[in-house]
Parts: C-alpha cells; sequence; structure tokens
C-alpha cells in the first residue's frame, strides 16, 4: 500500500459535524452567558436549567425552570435560552420546556454561584 492510499483510510470523516455531546457543550457554554437580571449568576450556575439533550439530527430539547413562578424575568430568559440555543452550530431545532416541578431552590446552585453569593 502505497502512502497517500494510507492517508485515505485513516482520515477523518469529510463531514466535519459535531457529535451531539459537542454540540451539548457549545450550548451550555452559551447558556453561560445568560444572566438572572435579579441575581449576579448566570442560569446554568444557578441550577434554573435541568436538563440540554441533542439527538443526532440537532434537535435540541431544554428543560429549565425559574426561581418562582412570579419570577419578573419570566419573559425574558426562556426566549433567550431558547435564542442562544438555536445560535449553535448543528442544533437544527429547539424545544424548550418550562418546568416547576421539581421546584428549584437553593440547594441547586453550583457551588461557584453559592460562592458568589456568600452562601458558603
Amino acid at each position: 500500500m502505497d502512502d497517500s492510499t494510507a492517508a485515505t483510510t485513516t482520515a477523518a470523516p469529510q463531514s466535519g459535524a459535531a457529535t451531539p455531546a459537542e454540540i451539548r457543550e457549545k450550548i451550555i457554554a452559551e447558556l453561560h452567558t445568560v444572566y438572572d437580571p435579579e441575581i449576579p449568576i448566570d442560569i446554568y450556575e444557578l441550577g434554573l436549567i435541568y436538563d440540554v439533550a441533542v439527538a443526532e439530527d440537532g434537535a435540541t430539547a431544554i428543560r429549565m425552570t425559574l426561581t418562582s413562578p412570579m419570577c419578573p424575568a419570566a419573559e425574558m430568559l426562556p426566549p433567550e435560552v431558547e435564542t442562544k440555543a438555536r445560535g449553535v452550530e448543528g442544533v437544527s431545532s429547539v424545544t424548550l420546556d418550562l418546568v416547576w416541578d421539581p421546584p428549584w431552590s437553593p440547594e441547586r446552585m453550583s457551588e461557584a454561584a453559592r460562592l458568589e453569593l456568600g452562601m458558603v
């Protein structure tokens, strides 16, 4: 076998498409740029994002909550989350499910968020 044949048989796939896990990580990185206007911590660290699932075709489902049903950011945060996720390369669609069960509590915050707010 000559060198050119070896190069083509070991080359990576040409598509360059990201895997669902890679797309998920990019979405999470984007969600770290979304902040609750009342708390200076991003919504991912606050624990408002319950799940980010990405299918092979890029269809994305996000489960999230808010700090309370009466949250003043209720009209702003879900559309921002959806827009940020849609902007990630490889995402073909976004379904956002705003849930209240389980309810959010401060225990859902990351340790970094608790430290930032002086709760540790």
